[in-house]
């Protein structure tokens, strides 16, 4: 695959599926949290709502290298993204991203309590599988007989340029 199908592939998985965990670096170590993305495939950036309150900000002023994982379990895709984050306000945008669910958490895009993060992806890596249970048993099947590896999927690490 070329590197720009590589990078386009990346986007679709995270347009897709949306949620992801993101993993900052705290006082205590690690810390990981489901938020839902909101992908700007044109400005390499990816977008999240998140409470000005939340430890996050502190976390990512203190360290701004962050980590997404993406899963779809049913078709065996496994995305890690290590990516900058920034925590910023800015209502013009809050808007341009808001969704009605976001209004479980706060009173619309100009609550005071609602911050965003931009995230700038700087390199992904995906495990892309096989897309069927029965093509994984397949695979374990064949392998006890022929004594081969079994073909589970492909490990590609694709840099996502940031320009």
């Amino acid at each position: 695959m070329k590197s720009e199908d590589d990078a386009s592939r990346i986007w679709e998985i995270v347009e897709r599926l949306g949620v992801c965990m993101l993993t900052t670096r705290g006082p205590r170590g690690l810390r990981a949290r489901p938020l839902e993305a909101r992908p700007d495939r044109n400005a390499n950036t990816i977008w999240f709502v998140t409470d000005v309150r939340s430890s996050k900000k502190e976390e990512i002023a203190a360290d701004n290298e962050i980590g997404l994982v993406f899963i779809d379990k049913d078709k065996s895709i496994y995305l890690a993204i290590a990516a900058v984050a920034e925590e910023l306000r800015d209502r013009e945008i809050a808007s341009s991203i808001w969704r009605t669910t976001d209004n479980m958490w706060w009173d619309g895009p100009g609550d005071p309590n609602v911050g965003l993060l931009r995230v700038t992806p700087l390199r992904a890596e995906l495990w892309d599988g096989p897309s069927s249970k029965a093509a994984t048993v397949f695979e374990f099947l064949k392998s006890q007989i022929t004594g081969a590896e079994p073909q589970l999927g492909e490990n590609r690490k694709i840099t996502i340029n940031m320009k």
